[in-house]
């Protein structure tokens, strides 16, 4: 097994794809079939570095000769640490990061990802594509994705966004350094040189959007660059997720209000009920899948906002606590 390196290899091509797996067989065929059919007018490498799969992700990526891959143990894995190695290992000047299970959503994804870095055009260091959910994503989290990604900007046009001459609030901080890793896009040397991502455990994504925009530097969002991608989590899973980055998102310095037991029950009520319409409007869902989800949608809302009370107020010290509540702890453990 190749060993991790920090050697940094010279940039010989346009771009290169770089996507992080571990036990990604149910996407990863997928996501590589449409990538080597990318309409990209330079050239590009796929550069997958897998920390210990165990599935068949590795057989499947070795099927694919045309694609790199790198192998790291799996206790060497963090979330930025392992993008920033990507960084070095890439050989092209652009870097598209992908999560194993994010499918790009035509031919196009990896021009219109990178177009906004382009200097003599939009001249943004990071772009963030849109997200797309699943047709079989649970209500909850799809209406909140379709929400999260309406808010960055309208899907007919690249929105440019950076902090201005004042220093920004934190709100609006949070607001403008919205970033996520499962489809994004930066310049490698500026990744290399400028700002790394940080390594930290969780949320790595958002501390370098923040990162981007505290520095004066200019983010994007290309929603023609998009994925489709939804997290397949069960209650529990989903539960577990939402408590990780909430505690990470607190740790990066994010706002992060207090959710009280009162609060987190009245909220997950109103949203169980906001969502009974949109529910009953849904074409992704057939008569059953709707009659299902209005059953089983305020089960996720209550345990989201279980899980937001509890993260929004556990000491951020207390460790064990919080190492009970990740699910990347989890699957670390059960990776071993």
């Amino acid at each position: 097994m190749p060993e991790s390196t920090d050697a940094v290899t010279p940039a010989s091509l346009d771009a290169t794809v770089i996507i992080p797996t571990l036990d990604g067989e149910r996407y990863l065929a997928e996501v590589l079939d449409i990538l080597e059919r990318q309409d990209f007018a330079g050239s590009y490498e796929v550069l997958v570095i897998d920390s210990g799969s165990t599935d068949s992700t590795l057989p499947i990526v070795r099927d694919r000769p045309w694609v790199r891959l790198h192998q790291i143990p799996n206790a060497e894995f963090g979330h930025g640490r392992t993008r920033n190695l990507g960084a070095r290992l890439a050989s092209g000047r652009l870097l598209a990061y992908l999560s194993q299970d994010a499918i790009p959503g035509d031919e196009s994804w990896l021009t219109r990802i990178t177009e906004p870095l382009d200097p003599a055009g939009h001249d943004a260091v990071a772009v963030v594509g849109r997200q797309v959910p699943r047709s079989t994503c649970f209500p909850l989290l799809k209406y909140e994705i379709e929400g999260a990604f309406a808010a960055l900007g309208p899907e007919d046009r690249v929105t440019v966004v950076s902090r201005g001459a004042s220093q920004p609030s934190a709100e609006e901080l949070d607001r403008l350094a919205f970033y996520s890793d499962v489809d994004s896009a930066t310049r490698r040397e500026f990744l290399l040189d400028v700002i790394p991502y940080q390594d930290v455990a969780y949320s790595e994504d958002f501390a370098f959007g923040k990162d981007v925009i505290l520095a004066g530097y200019r983010k994007a969002y290309s929603p023609a660059g998009f994925v489709v991608h939804s997290n397949d989590l069960t209650l529990r899973e989903y539960r577990k997720r939402v408590f990780e980055e909430t505690i990470s998102r607190r740790r990066v310095g994010n706002v992060v209000p207090a959710v009280g037991v009162i609060g987190a029950v009245l909220r997950a009520g109103y949203g169980t009920l906001k969502d009974i319409p949109r529910i009953l409007r849904d074409p992704d869902y057939g008569p059953g899948a709707t009659v299902g989800w209005l059953l089983r949608n305020p089960l996720y809302h209550a345990a989201k906002w279980r899980a937001l009370h509890v993260a929004s107020t556990v000491s951020l010290d207390d460790h064990a606590r919080i190492a009970r509540g990740s699910l990347e702890a989890e699957r670390k453990l059960s990776a071993r």
